[in-house]
């Protein structure tokens, strides 16, 4: 054993002087070394000693009493061969990346037209404003395209005059094209042609037609469904008149009351696996906000004991569907009652809480828990009820509009007359909806009475297929004042996604926001009835929008997001809609309900949401840690917010620029000739999805690439096409400064020696104008990764949403110096170990003092090159001469007792000895050393946040245990399923809708959903936040020792020179695994350990801007209008109802 000497870590060298001053722990004693005069004898240590070799001259420190005598041969680690093991190596790799990026080359050229360039700050309010005003326009076409189709239906209402026996054919979208077994097409199924279409994602429409969607409960040949279908006819015209008008239109509609749905184009509509289409538009949210202003709803459900079986199975039913018709701008709480009250979240007590989608899911999930037991006190319930809406109405809280109660029950017999005269009578501000549960009708009249002196609904629903049709009515009642008054407000709905074209895998078109008016009848003779035809829209996808926010003028790190009133985002950059389940694209179950402060979370303060609600135009700067490549790296910028409102909308624009070169724009002069000429060379492409010039309106410009048309522009070969001139002599300025690479390029590809330097394979460039240039110096069977550069690696392009990874991470390196990136297992093709590294740096330019990025450029090598050039820099050369040091040579990678790593600035490993290493985080391999590491400051952790996480939760079967207990008791329990389960299908659906084969189809879905049980872990959404680790760049080089209890670890890190790269060698034979790994482990951030805390966030209530119109009564309406007794069928399965029963 040694004793050596504490030391300062700030340098190598000084590590280096500090480990010649050893003690030898002798046979004869501990002696401590002749030490240097600013060195004290107290700051004696043990030293394990087999890194004796780390002294640099024997015969100066030698221990003294061996002065002077021969050591056992010991091989010696110089002081400076850490640093030049690191030097070789960087210089090494400099050359070789340089050389065949042609970096040097390309930083030439644009420094060579300096002189002509001009570099332009960026008024970021400016932008804003004027972005806005482009968006506003925009969606005021879509506004305008409405208007005339709501125009059409009311007039074509107005000349309709209803037919009961009406025969009419028309194209049922599901029907279309469909042969009977006689080659003959079928009824409603007509030939239909349908054509692939690039304007919609090349789905089969046709654009000359609309045709009909109807929901598998809905018959088609309905009286009302006819007529309904026959008076929309007039809608055609109009439909092909808008799109001819606005070519940027996509689809548009009529949803209408009765359940119909007709569509433009018109499309061939495929029911899902069980042959069932559930679609219904008067469940969709753009259907409700047209058609009810926004409400505060207290539902009230009965669960005492007579609720029992399938009564509680319709409840809930019911209860769900209610959820199901509310939206942000509606505000909801649950309240069961039996022999006490009780809020089915208790969180929740006394209060009413916004329906976004998070919390319909919560109460869904409750909703399902609810169990019958007691017996039902109605009065409580509804005199608590009353009393939260009154509280929230004077307070000036929830929705400030419609207020009413939905009371689910199979009976009430109490006298609760009191409780309507002490809080709704006469005024009647709160409206009572009613459904009773179940075929019994003793109850029927009292239930009625309820909802008839509230100005309510009274429905009867016996049945599950009864629950939609009869949930619906309410909406309509709602609309009443509007439809009297005949007020069209427009609504904009939230971010949803279109199910349709998710289906399709066309998701580049996924995310919708929609335009819609509510269409009325305008015949006197039921004006006071307020019949509320349906709704009229249209849908507007969010990329569109975002096409008028240019990725060119926002610079490497900037964007523009929108939100809406009520501050959830509608698009963002970093939203993230769908999940992996499996190999399979789900959408997450709060994708449009993800808020501002989420997102851009780093606004504690909310003042950015605040201002953006508010619809306020300003400017905000923001600290920001920027996630980038999966949340395993970390870009810390300055980001400037710039946002206004989009007039005529609920929505708010955000603009962002990165502080420093991000807010510079670089402008270049060139002739169109020699741009020209540059743009046609082969290895030259442009970002796709930039609009360089609009080719999706013209149908013979769709099928143009943004390259081509570019050159067909500036040819005068399509003098009509639009393009963008400040982007388009960007684009020929970069082509002729980078012209020179293609010629470099091919030169080096022709003269390389396949010996040396075996394992480039690509070089690359990109600029600011979204140029990119490539060439390969290995054939392209050759490739090791070819998904780079390709629409399968977006991360690797330009997108709308980014520039290019390589481009960004080196934005933010000192230009010159290379960023390395090892493509990660997820990444690289077929799975298994990393095989590239990405190498890129960023070519800056100077004008006036202000610096941009006006580039950047790279290569991609095989990671087997760059372990090569390591093992080749750290080994001794053959022929070293050890003489002078008694035939002992220096400590190197070869020996065992030494493990060398090549890491990156985020602490992830390129090389190892262990190749199995490669990819991994650092920390994971070696706690200690990195435990070290971060201690002494060469790395940091920054903690970060995802608020759009996706966490599994065990799934828990109720009964799953229950059966192991007795194997009578699972025997009974089958035969308890098949009688009970098969009966109360039965009672499900009426006999006689069996004669439709739609229903039938219906039931069989309903039936198979209801027993298939998944048996695998559940993901929903969570909050979690996880660990990056960073390098202090300052920190060049640093060591030490760790005691590891019976022995002590030695670490040296060193930087390698112009790169991101570090050197840390450590010590292979010390047992350090007292310290336990450093991990990436991603932390769910449960509140469930202090209720209180997550109880208050829960029922916070965050800012939101209510929509400007409430039309909640009007004196002209027919409150008597109140429903009435549904016709009871007599069915011979109710026969079988008390055995049903019985075994439930």
């Amino acid at each position: 054993m040694l004793l050596g000497c504490k030391f300062s870590m700030e340098t190598t060298s000084s590590f280096l002087l500090a480990t010649t001053l050893l003690i030898n722990w002798l046979w004869h004693g501990q002696e401590c070394l002749q030490l240097p005069p600013k060195l004290p004898d107290s700051l004696c240590f043990p030293l394990p000693l087999r890194f004796l070799p780390l002294l640099q001259d024997q015969q100066e420190y030698q221990p003294l009493s061996q002065r002077g005598s021969s050591e056992a041969a010991v091989r010696l680690l110089p002081q400076f061969r850490v640093k030049s093991w690191a030097d070789a190596f960087g210089g090494e790799l400099y050359s070789v990346v340089t050389k065949y990026s042609g970096s040097l080359l390309l930083q030439k050229k644009y420094k060579d037209v300096e002189p002509t360039l001009k570099i332009k700050e960026v008024d970021g309010l400016e932008l804003v404003k004027k972005f806005s005003e482009q968006m506003e326009s925009m969606l005021r076409r879509k506004v305008e395209a409405v208007e005339r189709l709501v125009e059409a239906a009311e007039d074509a209402d107005l000349n309709h005059e209803y037919n009961s026996s009406l025969e009419f054919d028309y194209y049922n979208s599901l029907l279309i094209n469909e042969k009977d077994e006689n080659d003959n097409y079928v009824e409603l199924g007509d030939e239909f042609i349908l054509e692939p279409n690039e304007h919609f994602n090349n789905l089969l429409v046709n654009t000359t037609y609309s045709d009909i969607q109807l929901p598998t409960n809905v018959y088609n040949k309905d009286p009302d469904i006819l007529n309904g279908v026959y008076m929309s006819e007039a809608l055609n015209p109009i439909f092909v008149d808008n799109f001819e008008r606005d070519p940027t239109l996509t689809w548009q509609y009529f949803g209408s009351s009765t359940g119909f749905f007709r569509l433009y184009p018109g499309i061939k509509w495929l029911p899902d696996e069980n042959g069932v289409i559930s679609f219904d538009c008067r469940n969709r949210g753009w259907y409700i906000q047209a058609a009810t202003s926004p409400k505060d709803i207290v539902i009230i459900v009965d669960v005492s004991g007579s609720m029992k079986g399938l009564r509680m199975t319709i409840a809930k039913h019911t209860i769900v569907t209610i959820l199901d018709t509310l939206g942000e701008n509606d505000f909801v709480n649950i309240i069961a009652y039996n022999d006490y009250v009780h809020f089915i979240e208790p969180c929740f007590k006394g209060i009413l809480v916004q329906a976004d989608r998070d919390n319909r899911e919560h109460f869904k999930q409750l909703v399902d828990e609810l169990q019958a037991k007691g017996v039902g006190t109605v009065n409580k319930a509804l005199t608590e009820s009353f009393k939260i809406l009154r509280e929230f109405r004077d307070a000036g809280q929830g929705g400030l509009c419609n207020q009413a109660i939905m009371l689910i029950t199979d009976g009430a017999v109490e006298d609760y007359e009191a409780v309507f005269e002490k809080y709704n009578w006469p005024d009647r501000k709160v409206r009572v909806f009613t459904y009773l549960i179940g075929r019994e009708v003793t109850f029927a009249p009292n239930v009625k009475w309820i909802a008839c002196n509230n100005k309510g609904y009274y429905t009867q629903i016996s049945t599950l297929a009864d629950v939609q049709e009869n949930v619906m009515e309410y909406l309509h009642v709602l609309s009443r004042p509007m439809v009297i008054n005949h007020d069209h407000d427009i609504i904009w709905t939230e971010a949803y996604m279109d199910s349709a074209l998710f289906a399709s895998q066309a998701q580049s078109l996924l995310l919708m926001t929609t335009v819609a008016m509510p269409v009325f009848s305008k015949k006197n003779e039921t004006r006071s009835h307020g019949i509320l035809l349906g709704v009229v829209g249209s849908d507007v996808p969010l990329r569109e929008l975002l096409k008028l926010a240019p990725r060119y003028k926002l610079g490497v790190h900037g964007y523009a997001f929108l939100n809406t009133n009520n501050g959830y985002i509608l698009s963002h950059p970093d939203l993230r809609p769908l999940y992996k389940e499996g190999k399979k694209l789900k959408p997450k179950p709060n994708y449009n309900s993800v808020d501002l402060s989420e997102v851009e979370w780093e606004d504690q303060d909310e003042i950015l949401r605040t201002a953006m609600i508010n619809g306020e135009t300003g400017y905000l700067s923001m600290d920001v840690k920027v996630p980038v490549d999966k949340g395993k790296r970390v870009l810390f910028l300055t980001n400037d917010y710039f946002f206004t409102d989009i007039s005529g909308t609920p929505f708010s624009l955000g603009v962002v620029l990165s502080r420093g070169h991000g807010e510079y724009i670089l402008l270049g002069n060139t002739s169109v000739e020699e741009g020209l000429h540059d743009l046609l060379q082969p290895d030259l492409s442009l970002a796709n999805e930039w609009i360089y010039c609009i080719t999706d309106i013209d149908p013979d410009h769709r099928k143009l690439s943004q390259l081509e048309a570019v050159i067909r522009f500036l040819t005068g070969e399509e003098p009509d096409l639009e393009c963008d001139e400040e982007l388009v002599q960007e684009v020929l300025f970069d082509a002729v400064v980078t012209a020179p690479m293609e010629a470099y390029w091919t030169t080096l590809a022709l003269n390389m020696s396949m010996e040396t330097e075996v394992g480039v394979e690509m070089a690359f460039l990109g600029t600011r104008a979204g140029l990119m240039r490539s060439a390969l110096y290995v054939g392209s069977e050759k490739i090791s990764n070819r998904k780079f550069l390709t629409q399968k690696d977006k991360e690797s392009i330009f997108t709308m949403d980014h520039f290019p990874l390589w481009y960004r991470r080196a934005a933010e390196h000192p230009p010159g110096s290379f960023i390395y990136s090892i493509v990660s297992e997820d990444d690289s093709e077929g799975g298994g170990l990393p095989k590239v590294v990405t190498v890129s740096t960023a070519v800056a330019v100077s004008v006036d003092g202000k610096m941009g990025i006006a580039a950047a450029v790279g290569v991609q090598i095989k990671l087997e090159l760059l372990q090569r050039k390591f093992w080749m820099a750290m080994q001794q050369p053959n022929d070293s001469d050890c003489s002078a040091l008694d035939g002992a040579c220096p400590l190197s990678c070869q020996d065992d007792i030494l493990n060398c790593f090549l890491i990156d600035n985020n602490g992830f490993i390129l090389v190892s000895k262990r190749p199995a290493e490669t990819g991994k985080f650092f920390g994971a391999v070696d706690g200690s050393v990195m435990t070290q590491l971060l201690n002494m400051g060469m790395f940091r952790r920054v903690t970060m946040y995802d608020y759009q996480a996706m966490c599994k939760v065990p799934y828990h079967h109720h009964s799953g245990a229950r059966p192991l207990l007795s194997p009578i008791y699972a025997f009974l329990a089958a035969v308890k399923w098949l009688i009970s389960d098969f009966l109360i299908f039965l009672l499900e659906f009426n006999m006689s809708s069996f004669w439709h084969s739609d229903n039938l189809a219906d039931a069989k879905a309903v039936f198979h959903h209801s027993h298939k049980h998944k048996k695998h872990d559940i993901l929903q959404p969570c909050d979690t936040e996880y660990p990056v680790f960073v390098y202090e760049p300052a920190i060049k080089e640093t060591n030490g020792l760790i005691e590891c209890g019976d022995c002590q670890k030695m670490f040296v890190a060193q930087q390698i020179a112009s790169s991101n790269l570090l050197l840390l060698i450590t010590d292979a034979a010390c047992d350090c695994s007292v310290f336990p790994p450093v991990l990436l482990d991603v932390k769910e951030v449960n509140l469930a350990h202090n209720t209180s805390v997550k109880c208050e966030r829960m029922r916070s209530q965050k800012l939101r801007r209510r929509p400007d119109t409430c039309h909640a009564f009007h004196p002209e309406e027919n409150a008597q209008d109140c429903g009435g007794t549904a016709e009871i069928s007599v069915s011979p399965t109710l026969l079988f109802l008390p055995l049903a029963l019985l075994l439930q």
